[in-house]
């Protein structure tokens, strides 16, 4: 497999510390979770000139480029906050998935996590389809004003 340019690299890396500061998340805390998906973005950039996320299959990268859904920050990051990738997660490598609809992949695997940050990130939570389970915290307020 060929190595991305180190100018694709760098930019991606820009990218991603910039956007997880925006979003209110971290990096992955293991590092080689980080660098394989930094690495991916890399090579996507120099073979599509877009930052196609790497952790899924395409019949046609090409395609999917256009449709710009697997864009990296994807749709998921941006409506439900929530990064398939493991790139942008908590402090504790934590992925977010309390926005996230119910029975959707993420909360099967990891239930319910929350985020640490609600004022940051989701530019486009309007998409979000509602989540009929609210976290707990949530919860607990709304009976507290019934």
């Amino acid at each position: 497999m060929a190595e991305p340019k180190q100018e694709s690299l760098d930019k991606m890396w820009k990218y991603a510390k910039g956007f997880a500061e925006k979003s209110g998340t971290t990096m992955h805390p293991t590092p080689t979770v980080t660098e394989a998906v930094v690495k991916g973005l890399a090579m996507h950039m120099d073979e599509l000139g877009k930052p196609l996320c790497p952790c899924n299959f395409y019949k046609d990268k090409q395609a999917e480029a256009k449709l710009r859904r697997w864009m990296c920050a994807c749709d998921k990051m941006q409506i439900y906050k929530y990064c398939h990738c493991l790139l942008f997660v908590r402090e504790d490598g934590m992925p977010i998935t309390e926005y996230l609809p119910e029975g959707s992949e993420g909360r099967e695997v990891y239930g319910i996590v929350t985020d640490p940050t609600p004022d940051k990130g989701r530019a486009l939570k309007h998409k979000a389809q509602p989540s009929a389970e609210p976290v707990a915290s949530e919860g607990l307020a709304k009976r507290q004003l019934l």
